[in-house]
């Protein structure tokens, strides 16, 4: 027996998924549980007609359910149609359902303002309560984001952080070993003595914590977290 909810727990979804079979899969997951699927549509640029067809009728949905990559090149269109909504409607809520974390779309979509936004992997949707909650938490104005997400952007913020402690200088003779250049070559295109490049490269291997146990790998090591940042 299907739990039903209050009316005032229900939500107005929008659902943008090019996969018919999911599409439907998600209508009846939400339908189920006692919410309104108002539209579903295939490509982003019916997802943007369409509630902007609910604006000028004053319904627009509480929530918005968009795969990221949608047609017609299966690229980007379905988060980029998701940043445009909150940008010109940012009472909607946007959920948007990925195959795999994205890191690039992730940040794109949770610029700025985090409420009312969400970021889920596809197989989340298998954990049929999980995802509904999601659904719900959005719409209301609160945050889903899969823990897969939060794992990948809180690691590149770690590598940030870490680089964010060197000083201008010591960044740009950072830059120039990254360009494969000697200490003598560096001391050279920056105009100061190779004593002072040594301290420089010193001070950048204790900062990121680089030990002297690492030996002549911590000029490679540098250079790949200088590059991965």
């Amino acid at each position: 027996m299907r739990e039903l909810l209050n009316v005032d727990d229900r939500v107005r979804v929008v659902i943008a998924e090019d996969s018919v079979l999911l599409r439907e899969g998600l209508t009846r997951l939400l339908t189920d549980r006692g919410h309104d699927v108002v539209a579903g549509v295939g490509d982003a640029e019916a997802l943007i007609k369409t509630v902007a067809e609910l604006a000028a009728e004053d319904a627009l949905p509480d929530v918005v359910v968009a795969d990221v990559r949608m047609p017609p090149t299966h690229t980007d269109e379905g988060v980029r149609a998701a940043v445009r909504l909150r940008r010109e409607y940012p009472g909607i809520g946007v959920l948007v359902l990925s195959q795999y974390v994205e890191e690039q779309y992730a940040t794109e979509l949770l610029a700025g303002s985090t409420t009312g936004v969400g970021y889920l992997l596809k197989d989340r949707v298998a954990e049929v309560r999980e995802f509904l909650d999601a659904v719900v938490r959005v719409a209301r104005g609160g945050t889903a984001l899969d823990p897969e997400v939060v794992a990948q952007l809180l690691g590149r913020s770690r590598k940030q952080d870490v680089l964010a402690g060197l000083t201008p200088r010591e960044r740009e003779v950072l830059g120039l070993m990254a360009e494969g250049r000697t200490n003598s070559a560096v001391a050279k295109q920056l105009v100061v003595s190779d004593g002072a490049v040594e301290k420089h490269v010193s001070n950048i291997f204790m900062k990121l914590g680089l030990s002297p146990s690492d030996g002549d790998h911590r000029r490679v090591l540098a250079v790949l977290t200088y590059l991965k940042s």
